[in-house]
């Protein structure tokens, strides 16, 4: 039976091995991943609960309309 837990480090994308420093191009790789996964995960709250992203629509359309440069 394989070892899970070296599965889901393998899969997770975190290193195994021994602790490099981060490059930017690594770094701005897994920032943009994380953001995709953030505006998915709103898009699917939204289509889930259309009502309560409605009034959270309608609440940031007024914050921003009485914010002051």
């Amino acid at each position: 039976m394989p070892d899970r837990a070296s599965g889901a480090a393998e899969g997770a994308g975190v290193p195994v091995g021994p602790k490099q420093p981060e490059t930017d191009a690594e770094r701005r790789r897994r920032r943009a991943r994380f953001l995709r996964e953030l505006a998915e995960a709103r898009a699917l709250r939204e289509r889930v609960q259309p009502r309560r992203a409605k009034a959270a629509r309608l609440r940031h359309t007024m914050r921003m309309r009485t914010f002051r440069w």
